[in-house]
């Protein structure tokens, strides 16, 4: 570059002075100075024209400045820095530091003189703007690590995503914990590790905390691990830049020990509180059912063991009771009453001789037989069942009753700790139970005694019989309710359900009475089922006291291969006919006064038609009455239960009915239900 002018007012110079940046010319080998724009005095100095180059700075010089001058004017070549730190001058009073950006380029004056030229510009700011980014930068990387570090102490998992709340970084504790590669969890695979049933809540809860930027999410949930599923807390905070959140920081921390120990003080605490309220034993037990489902299983039954004796069905050794059931949501419960007689080599039979708990494990919807009552069985096929403990309740050294805790589905079969707290469970309840067993003791052999004066209905070819009692759970005296079932010399089965006014040892005695003299008339000759009645009627009177007593007896008959109901009605609750279909109807044809009282009109009798596969149910009225209601209001329950169950096996039929309906609880109830073939088989269900 060649100057006109190397004087301090030259014109070409001055043009230099409206230059954004310094500019400064210095002329010859010594490198004074000739000129400088105000831009250039005022970032460094203000120095006197003609000083050398180690002069002309006030407070701070640039390093390497001289000898940068003097390759320049040697060579030609410039030199070019950025963002050099000037140095301060010894003595000097140096307002901080400077950093600039400088170049040096050679320019000829003519006649072979040389000079530099200097253009200058102050970076200071930049710089320490900067190096204030990267300080907090490293600061910040080492606050993380550090924080790291610490949560590596204290968690198991340690885990960052972006601000959308998608897993943005790997982590080694995630996979060294679940085996989750990080192209598997990254974003939001993470999820998948989470248990199913946990899922849906745990995505709703993060979204909303990131949504929402919550200062703290707090979360648990369980996690798939090695070693399978494990309860975790989870534990989020955003990371704020600018007042904006740009990612988060998180830990799972492994918590199984405590929320296992946490979950047994409450259900401990729960079962306590349950038995504590109630009075009977079916009540607490089915307290206790409502406790474990579903906390701990999918599905729940207790069994009372009501007969020890064997003197019942053929000398079984016990017949198991249902008197309480539990299913958690999406499971259809099965009913609460049922009543099975089991053989000496059931899983029931020897828990209960054993007092020892027994599981059994089996493939999913795979039970194996008697590892549960009949009845039981489709209902643990349907839903998948996989395990089974069967838990013997042991009140003052008996076994009064057998818990039945089943899984379902992908649910583990219970564990031995669960085994243990259901024990617990039990034993904490022992007081309550054994002053409600005390009760049940006495009702039992009230209900043993009851037991001996009703006879098993017969087996037949194509109809099928099934009967059911239940004593009053308010009372432990036997009650006046029978049911009775027999074929007639001419082939022809014969159906009587009847009630004694009463409810004590008399009544039960009376029933006896009228049950034999009932069977005994009707054996003896082949009359209308209302004449039959009549010379009950008037048997009655050898009778001592005052006696009272409804009844209803029929005669089920084949003529030309379809079946029809011959029966009589005194003063007893209407038999209801349910069609396959499900149409119910009561029968209230056939009616006279009940039994006790002087009656000289002959009692009507009545014939009905059964359909192929319909079912005709027999009662007493503690199914179907209850105080301050009207008797029809009972008998319509009664008939939309039985519809909705038409199409059921006619012993889960009248199980449904017995336990389907609200009840006063204040009187026995006796059901007998009659299931005709249909027109294409020969056998019934």
């Amino acid at each position: 570059m060649e100057v006109a002018d190397r004087g301090g007012s030259g014109l070409a110079l001055e043009m230099l002075d409206p230059a954004p940046v310094g500019v400064a010319v210095t002329w010859g080998p010594e490198h004074r100075l000739i000129y400088s724009n105000a831009m250039y005095r005022s970032q460094v100095s203000a120095p006197r024209g003609g000083m050398p180059v180690e002069e002309a700075f006030a407070t701070f010089v640039l390093p390497h400045y001289r000898a940068g001058f003097d390759r320049v004017y040697a060579t030609g070549e410039p030199v070019v820095r950025s963002a050099e730190e000037a140095l301060p001058i010894p003595g000097a009073r140096a307002p901080g530091e400077h950093f600039f950006t400088f170049s040096l380029s050679r320019v000829a004056f003519g006649g072979g003189e040389y000079g530099v030229l200097v253009m200058v510009m102050d970076v200071t700011e930049q710089c320490t703007t900067a190096r204030q980014m990267t300080a907090v930068a490293e600061e910040r990387r080492r606050i993380l690590r550090r924080y790291e570090s610490l949560m590596r102490l204290s968690v198991d998992i340690f885990w960052v995503t972006n601000r959308e709340g998608y897993v943005s970084e790997p982590s080694p504790s995630w996979q060294r914990v679940t085996g989750q590669e990080w192209e598997e969890y990254r974003g939001q695979g993470w999820v998948e590790m989470v248990h199913p049933d946990d899922r849906p809540a745990t995505v709703r809860s993060w979204a909303h905390a990131v949504s929402k930027a919550t200062e703290m999410w707090e979360h648990v949930y369980r996690l798939r691990t090695r070693d399978g599923y494990r309860h975790f807390q989870l534990r989020a905070v955003p990371i704020r830049q600018d007042g904006q959140v740009v990612e988060w920081v998180g830990s799972c921390t492994d918590i199984e020990q405590q929320w296992q120990d946490q979950r047994r003080q409450r259900l401990l605490d729960r079962a306590a509180t349950a038995t504590a309220q109630l009075g009977s034993l079916e009540e607490m037990l089915g307290a206790l059912v409502d406790v474990i489902v579903p906390e701990l299983a999918d599905g729940c039954g207790v069994y009372l063991v009501t007969d020890l004796t064997g003197e019942r069905h053929g000398g079984a050794p016990f017949i198991v009771e249902r008197v309480a059931t539990a299913a958690r949501p999406g499971v259809k419960r099965l009913p609460p009453y049922s009543e099975e007689p089991l053989p000496p080599t059931h899983a029931f039979v020897k828990v209960a001789r054993r007092r020892r708990p027994m599981l059994k494990t089996f493939p999913a919807g795979s039970p194996p037989p008697q590892v549960a009552p009949d009845g039981t069985l489709p209902w643990l096929t349907a839903n998948g069942a996989n395990g089974m403990l069967i838990l013997p309740v042991v009140v003052d050294g008996t076994v009064p009753a057998v818990v039945n805790v089943v899984t379902c589905g992908d649910r583990p079969p219970v564990s031995r700790d669960d085994i243990t707290l259901l024990t617990r469970m039990f034993d904490h309840a022992h007081d309550a139970l054994s002053r409600a067993i005390r009760f049940q003791r006495a009702q039992q052999i009230a209900l043993a005694l009851q037991y001996s004066l009703l006879a098993d209905p017969p087996r037949l070819p194509d109809l099928r019989i099934v009967a059911r009692y239940r004593a009053s759970p308010s009372a432990a005296d036997v009650g006046g309710d029978w049911y009775d079932s027999f074929v007639l010399p001419d082939g022809v089965p014969a159906l009587v359900i009847g009630d004694v006014s009463g409810h004590d040892l008399s009544a039960a005695v009376t029933m006896s009475q009228l049950r034999n003299m009932l069977r005994a008339l009707a054996m003896d000759r082949r009359e209308p089922p209302g004449e039959i009645l009549t010379r009950l009627n008037i048997a009655i009177e050898s009778l001592s006291g005052d006696v009272t007593a409804t009844c209803v007896y029929a005669r089920v008959e084949k003529l030309d291969g379809r079946y029809q109901l011959w029966y009589a009605s005194a003063g007893h609750p209407p038999p209801l006919l349910v069609t396959r279909e499900g149409q119910g109807r009561l029968l209230e044809e056939g009616v006279s006064p009940l039994l006790g009282f002087p009656y000289t009109k002959p009692r009507a009798s009545q014939v009905e038609p059964l359909p192929p596969g319909s079912t005709l149910l027999l009662y007493t009225d503690g199914l179907v009455e209850r105080p301050g209601e009207h008797l029809d209001e009972g008998l319509g329950r009664l008939r939309r239960l039985a519809e909705s169950v038409a199409d059921e096996p006619v012993d889960r039929f009248c199980d449904s009915v017995v336990s389907g309906l609200p009840t006063s609880g204040l009187d026995d109830i006796a059901v007998m239900a009659l299931r005709l073939p249909t027109a294409s088989a020969s056998d019934c269900r």
